[in-house]
């Protein structure tokens, strides 16, 4: 039997007790260390409504088909939830239906794993149609694997972390009443994802840059996006708080116009299926003109999470775009200097706290600069009766000046390069185009 030196215990009276279970696999550099998994993991319940009581550490050369860990390690498991009274065991990593069922026979008590936990904060956040529909997808993918031979999840009713469902008919769900389902909501969101298409068209159209907000989950993209827009965004200091996706205008310096989109947060290995799931919401990330990758610069793992971020955006095949590096949260830094080092001359970077506002400005220079390269000053003389164009240069750009004659106006405006030609049909007076410095 595995020793249980390393199960650590902490008593608690009001909230679900969970016991995690940290599985570190050694010969894998690429994932994170143990220490650094359960933090997150700790966060995770912390998202659900639970509390962390215990933990578990579970070195491992290579995963177990019975039980994914050793059955030694089962049976300490079972023991400590025995004495302690533990509600519910949650693994670090993803477990087979056959092992969850192994699992639970042997510890008697609820077992979930690592995608479980994200879906259950994702159901509790999920407020739209839209977000709802995504996050329902995301559950009955997880799910319908692991029907075969199990039907434990599809009997918990009881309530509590791990047990928050798609749907009112979960329990009478079949195997092809799942995939019956399923294949619905693929077709509404992937008619989402039309209508959604159709606006960044018509925005393409007029004229208007778009920029989304990506960065791993509780960064600070909600605030900065309050900040930015007025947007109102619920923030809270817990994981994936905000799962519906907003759009709202931002107005640049020199009454430049963009719209700015905030997305759901990016995690370490993010399981497919998720991304897959909110494929509707992450085409904003794709097809935008600019990313803002906001990054917790207070955070001691800074930049393992900027790498998962990068990680997400390479599987989008978002990485190469345009990009300005927002290092957020830099009122909770005890030493300024420390900016200088993490940001290792990084080009377009911009240390702000949307918290307080520090530095904000900045920003909103840097990203009108980077949008400079989009727009282009004309000086035109257009007929009196084009006051469709003054109209045009006030909604899309800024306008210089106008000087009206008797049959003609004469415009001086910067407008964007793709509504350009509709002034530089006219006679025109030598104009320059904006570059990035």
């Amino acid at each position: 039997m595995g020793s249980r030196k390393d199960m650590k215990i902490v008593h608690s009276k009001d909230k679900e007790k969970i016991l995690l279970v940290i599985v570190d696999f050694k010969k894998d550099q690429s994932r994170w260390p143990a220490e650094q998994v359960l933090g997150e993991m700790e966060d995770l319940v912390l998202g659900c409504g639970g509390e962390v009581v215990g933990h578990l550490v579970c070195p491992l050369e290579k995963p177990q088909v019975t039980y994914l860990i050793g059955e030694g390690r089962v049976k300490d498991i079972a023991a400590t939830v025995g004495s302690q009274s533990i509600d519910t065991v949650v693994f670090s990593y993803d477990l087979r239906g056959s092992q969850q069922r192994n699992l639970e026979e042997v510890i008697r008590t609820k077992t979930i794993d690592r995608t479980q936990l994200i879906l259950d904060i994702f159901a509790k956040h999920a407020v739209s149609k839209e977000g709802k529909m995504q996050v329902e997808l995301a559950q009955l993918e997880y799910l319908l694997p692991r029907l075969v031979g199990h039907g434990i999840e599809l009997s918990r009713l009881g309530g509590g972390i791990g047990t928050l469902g798609p749907g009112e008919t979960k329990l009478e769900m079949d195997r092809r009443r799942i995939a019956q389902r399923i294949s619905r909501l693929r077709q509404d969101l992937n008619s989402v994802a039309d209508q959604r298409a159709l606006k960044r068209k018509q925005r393409k159209e007029k004229g208007i840059p778009s920029i989304a907000l990506v960065g791993y989950t509780n960064a600070g993209k909600s605030t900065l996006m309050n900040i930015l827009t007025q947007a109102n965004q619920i923030t809270r200091e817990t994981l994936f708080t905000t799962l519906d996706p907003l759009s709202r205008q931002l107005v640049l310096p020199h009454h430049q116009k963009a719209i700015l989109s905030d997305t759901v947060g990016f995690m370490h290995e993010l399981p497919h299926h998720l991304i897959e799931a909110f494929k509707a919401t992450l085409e904003e990330v794709k097809e935008a003109d600019l990313l803002l990758h906001v990054a917790d610069i207070s955070h001691p793992h800074f930049q393992d999470l900027r790498d998962s971020v990068d990680d997400v955006l390479r599987e989008l095949g978002a990485l190469d775009k345009p990009t300005i590096h927002v290092f957020n949260k830099i009122d909770r830094l005890e030493r300024s200097h420390r900016l200088d080092q993490l940001r290792g001359g990084a080009k377009h970077t911009v240390c702000v706290s949307a918290k307080t506002g520090e530095n904000i400005p900045t920003l909103l220079e840097e990203i009108g600069r980077i949008f400079s390269s989009l727009f282009i000053e004309v000086n035109v003389h257009v007929p009196i009766e084009r006051m469709d164009l003054v109209n045009l240069a006030h909604e899309q750009g800024e306008v210089c000046s106008i000087k009206y004659y008797e049959k003609f106006m004469n415009i001086r405006a910067i407008v964007p390069t793709n509504v350009a030609e509709k002034f530089l049909r006219y006679d025109t007076i030598p104009s320059s185009v904006r570059t990035i410095p």
